[in-house]
């Protein structure tokens, strides 16, 4: 098994940005075909595309915008490329968002991260998604299948038959969310058996350190990736275990929380995602997730950039005062005022009053000039606090809910 699962992942950043300025004009104009993606995109030439500042000034669609457009336009809002017969599959995920699938070589591109994992011939794979409704199952089971192991199907519950099947068959490799494989472990310690796995490829929830540690001391390895629904597979770990790699297959953009606009690197913000699938083009899909852009690239010898992994939700909106503060208008109180870095709005409680203190990283020293764009952008007063450039905390937070509700 070669150590790489193609030569894409090894690229220089020159071939990789030569790559873009091919990929982007091309599945611009694909993207074009779908009805609804060509009228969110607007007049847009693909031809003038061919690099991520271009891709930078498109908009960013958002999953609020797929529920309004599948309502409309059942089931998938025009904006796939092809009519919902000509799949193999339609999914549902709550909502209810509808998205296709295929059976076609890796649609979702998960055998990259399998392949990262150790997985390939003579594995089993038991695949611990569900495969009802949600595509999660038939994600992993593509990727096992590009990889060439053999899976069962196994879904989710019923453990003790879950135990069984792994015993019975030699199953070598787990895959579903991070914590089931403990309830199978510890299940199978009760019926007293042994299982071979020694590989585990999760996702869908936290992978917390002692939990992976507790694996590593069964002989598991245990790996993760981040994928979605919409997406497919957006970046994995390798065995180098140092931030996750981006797929080949998508461009990623950190942006700032209510904007469009990439943060520098390092910095905190939201995942934005344009997937190079001809068959469902999603042009800056933002994902809702927060992270960050590692610098350099893994000791494993992919070349590609790294993120954190996931730093919590984006959609930060809340009720002050019986009014919702939203991300875009910090964002927007922020973009009017050229001195200012970066701005944080604060919730908090006076006895049973809300107050509301914008916390503004700026070189400026009065603080009341300020409050007239406040409430322009936030619809009320609040306590000004200025602070230096820099200051605040880069977790990609614009407005922090510091209130008890107990």
């Amino acid at each position: 098994m070669s150590q790489y699962f193609d030569d894409l992942e090894t690229r220089s950043q020159d071939a990789r940005d030569a790559a873009l300025a091919q990929d982007l004009p091309r599945i611009l104009a694909r993207a074009l075909q779908a009805p609804g993606l060509a009228a969110h995109l607007g007049a847009v030439d693909p031809a003038a595309v061919t690099d991520r500042a271009a891709l930078a000034r498109l908009p960013v669609l958002r999953k609020s915008d797929l529920g309004h457009a599948q309502k409309s336009a059942a089931p998938f809002g025009g904006l796939t490329t092809k009519p919902a017969h000509a799949f193999a599959h339609i999914f549902q995920s709550p909502g209810p968002i509808y998205e296709p699938g295929e059976v076609s070589q890796d649609w979702w591109r998960m055998g990259r991260f399998l392949h990262a994992a150790g997985v390939g011939p003579g594995d089993i794979v038991q695949n611990c998604f569900g495969y009802h409704l949600t595509p999660a199952g038939m994600i992993f089971e593509s990727g096992a299948r590009a990889v060439g192991a053999a899976v069962l199907p196994a879904g989710t519950g019923q453990t003790e038959l879950q135990v069984r099947a792994a015993v019975d068959i030699g199953t070598t490799v787990y895959s579903g969310t991070p914590d089931y494989l403990k309830v199978i472990l510890d299940k199978a310690d009760e019926m007293g058996e042994r299982l071979s796995i020694t590989r585990a490829a999760v996702g869908g929830g936290a992978l917390f350190p002692s939990l992976r540690a507790e694996y590593a001391d069964r002989g598991i390895q245990c790996l993760q990736c981040y994928a979605t629904a919409d997406l497919g597979n957006i970046a994995y770990e390798s065995p180098a275990m140092e931030g996750m790699i981006l797929d080949e297959g998508v461009i990623v953009e950190i942006v700032r929380p209510g904007t469009g606009d990439p943060v520098p690197e390092g910095e905190v913000g939201e995942v934005v995602v344009t997937t190079l699938n001809p068959d469902y083009p999603l042009v800056r899909f933002a994902t809702g997730d927060l992270s960050a852009i590692l610098p350099g690239a893994s000791p494993c010898g992919r070349t590609n950039q790294r993120i954190k992994g996931w730093m919590g939700r984006a959609d930060q909106t809340t009720k002050i005062k019986g009014m919702f503060v939203r991300p875009e208008q910090v964002a927007a109180f922020v973009a009017a005022h050229p001195e200012v870095a970066r701005a944080r709005v604060v919730a908090t409680r006076a006895g049973e009053m809300d107050v509301m203190t914008v916390r503004i990283e700026t070189p400026a020293e009065d603080g009341a000039r300020y409050q007239a764009g406040v409430v322009e952008a936030l619809k009320m007063k609040a306590v000004i606090e200025l602070v230096p450039v820099g200051s605040l905390p880069n977790d990609g937070k614009v407005i922090e809910d510091l209130r008890k509700y107990d």
